[in-house]
């Protein structure tokens, strides 16, 4: 038993036998002592917890604002001077892409608008893809050169501007390429997998159950029927005329009487050249340089939000766009 333990009715704090009254006193104020500085030291614990995680909330905030508000606030920036207004076609032509029809025609608009801008380049690297979202793009050029008919529009292709690419430069008052970029490939294809051989090896049986006579049309897991792919084919064929009449009003008679141009065919610039799929070989500093007179060039391109870069790089879409080519039968100019 410890000199400090109750005894009897004694109250706490009282001395054991042989302690005197004095020591005691000195003994209760150490415990207090320690007490208090515990408590302190818990409280500064806490208060040094409470200021770590305001400052991660802070820095949390000002990252938000550097991904989603800074961006935004760039678009409103004022332009100075005269310039060439640049607006980017990269990557494959879709609505869920960067390449959207939204994102590029709302660029376009901007770049039109804009008095300051002496004429825009379509800076194109792209392969192709939904023929609706390049139809899109391609109304909105026309427009646009009949709303303001004294600013003109180029067209340059980088590494390759292809099918639905092309499509969308075939809009413009020229087109330029490298002479080493792939041009053309004015075609469509639409495609998918069947796998019905693979599910009678696994013993495996297709249930299928719709309502309308073709509500399973081009099924991949069930077995092919020629009606149903002559269909499609009969599709792809209109699709592909109406490649060829937009490439053919944009072009006029600066495209060569080759019915190899039509045919799918992919060209190098300098064939291209040859062909009149292009009118030039150049960059777009090039084009703004030579052509337009107005070196100082200005991207009007509307980029990918922070979120959705974030998500790609995670891999998020590598998953999805599998499952979409395996399990859909797309209709594409590539």
């Amino acid at each position: 038993m410890s000199e400090w333990e109750p005894q009897g009715k004694a109250g706490w704090g009282t001395p054991a036998k042989g302690v005197s009254k004095e020591a005691g006193h000195e003994r209760d104020w150490k415990l207090i002592e320690k007490l208090v500085l515990s408590v302190q030291a818990e409280q500064r614990k806490s208060r040094r917890w409470g200021i770590f995680f305001k400052l991660m909330g802070f820095a949390y905030l000002f990252v938000l604002l550097y991904l989603f508000v800074l961006p935004t606030l760039d678009s409103f920036g004022t332009v100075v001077g005269d310039h060439t207004a640049v607006v980017e076609v990269s990557g494959e032509i879709s609505a869920e892409e960067y390449a959207s029809a939204d994102s590029i025609v709302g660029a376009l608009r901007e770049a039109f608008a804009e008095p300051a801008a002496k004429a825009v380049v379509l800076r194109i690297n792209s392969p192709g893809g939904s023929p609706v979202q390049a139809g899109y793009v391609y109304d909105e050029i026309v427009r646009l050169r009949a709303e303001y008919p004294d600013k003109k529009v180029y067209a340059v292709i980088a590494d390759i501007g292809a099918s639905g690419a092309y499509y969308i430069a075939a809009a413009a008052d020229e087109i330029y390429a490298d002479k080493a970029s792939l041009v053309g490939s004015i075609g469509v294809v639409g495609g998918g997998f069947g796998f019905t051989g693979a599910l009678d090896k696994l013993g495996i049986e297709r249930r299928l159950y719709t309502a309308g006579e073709n509500k399973g049309f081009l099924d991949p897991f069930s077995p092919e029927r020629a009606d149903e792919v002559a269909f499609w084919e009969q599709v792809l064929a209109t699709t592909h005329q109406q490649f060829i009449d937009q490439v053919r009003k944009g072009r006029g008679d600066r495209l060569a009487e080759d019915e190899r141009v039509f045919s799918g065919l992919i060209w190098t610039g300098e064939q291209a050249l040859e062909l009149g799929l292009v009118d030039g070989l150049g960059s777009t500093s090039y084009v703004a340089r030579n052509i337009v007179g107005q070196e100082n060039l200005i991207d009007y391109s509307r980029g990918v939000s922070p979120f959705r870069e974030l998500i790609d790089r995670l891999g998020v879409s590598v998953g999805a766009g599998i499952a979409r080519s395996v399990f859909q039968s797309r209709l594409e100019l590539r």
